[in-house]
């Protein structure tokens, strides 16, 4: 059986299928759907194979703990999208720790600046964002000023 084939089965019956769980951790999708679905909540067990992925590890932090996501946060911060929606939806404010990744996406750099730090960026995105030629880049000066 497969790990999507194991938590669709738990997610079909409504309940936690303890027999199925060492199948469900090999994979962090299944893991993190059958805790959002099945579990309904934290799954410690299941949180070292989630952590290791980004986009799931957002989830998991926003849908399921509600909350921070220690052990994720620094695979979190090596992109940039999920970066910027952990730092606006989870910690709902500035996240030092991915500033340097949000840094390289003039995009998500000006989504920051305008919903995370509600102002002009920490100097050394500000500087990088000057430096882009882009949309977002002159979306970004056009707001601080």
């Amino acid at each position: 059986m497969t790990p999507e084939e194991a938590c669709y089965k738990a997610k079909e019956l409504g309940k936690r299928i303890p027999e199925l769980e060492p199948v469900i951790l090999k994979d962090a999708y299944c893991s993190y759907r059958y805790a959002f679905d099945v579990i309904k909540g934290k799954w410690e067990l299941a949180e070292a194979i989630i952590s290791k992925d980004a986009g799931y590890s957002y989830r998991y932090a926003k849908y399921v703990i509600k909350g921070r996501f220690i052990l994720a946060e620094t695979a979190i911060s090596k992109d940039a999208y999920f970066s910027y929606y952990y730092a606006f939806y989870v910690i709902k404010g500035r996240w030092e720790l991915a500033e340097p990744t949000i840094s390289k996406n003039a995009e998500y750099s000006y989504f920051y600046a305008k919903n995370v730090i509600k102002g002009k960026l920490p100097d050394f995105m500000h500087n990088q964002m000057i430096l882009e030629n882009d949309e977002y880049a002159k979306q970004y000066i056009k707001y601080i000023k």
